[in-house]
């Protein structure tokens, strides 16, 4: 049987952004924005991207390298930006960079995660995702590191972690 061949999207056709006020209720006990608060965030725009590139239900199957690099306080203004940067023939894999916002419009990276998501059927199911074209240097070097990340995770699989 022949396979037809995917279509395929670009890296800005799914790209999401969302920004948030900080607000005490958004904070830990030493008043910085609460990791757990963030993770949620991280896996909603995540899911976003990842919805608007295969137009299908998807079920986050990993969260790798998450790394908080500062904390936001009160009245900061945070930004997540997601974009794709993989995709096997199920999954895709979402960096999601996250920001504090100066009230001059600069930005300063905060946290960056690498997601993976797998686009599923009505039964849960993993069903194949479009491809995707890569036009920017950015992209392709996106691209390679997503390579190595997927290798990586792979290996782990094979070793039990």
């Amino acid at each position: 049987m022949e396979e037809t061949q995917r279509p395929c999207k670009r890296v800005v056709d799914s790209q999401t952004e969302q920004t948030y006020l900080m607000r005490p209720n958004y904070l830990n006990c030493y008043g910085n924005l609460f990791g757990g608060q963030l993770m949620g965030w991280i896996d909603e725009i995540a899911s976003i991207v990842a919805m608007r590139h295969c137009e299908a239900d998807i079920t986050t199957a990993a969260i790798d390298n998450l790394n908080f690099k500062e904390g936001a306080t009160v009245n900061d203004v945070v930004v997540l930006r997601g974009k794709i940067t993989h995709v096997g023939r199920t999954s895709m894999e979402v960096r999601v960079d996250t920001y504090v916002e100066s009230r001059h419009g600069i930005r300063k990276v905060i946290n960056r995660a690498y997601v993976v998501m797998v686009a599923v059927d009505e039964h849960h199911h993993p069903i194949p995702v479009p491809g995707l074209i890569v036009e920017s240097e950015n992209d392709r070097a996106e691209w390679e590191g997503g390579e190595k990340r997927y290798q990586l995770r792979k290996q782990r699989r094979r070793e039990g972690f």
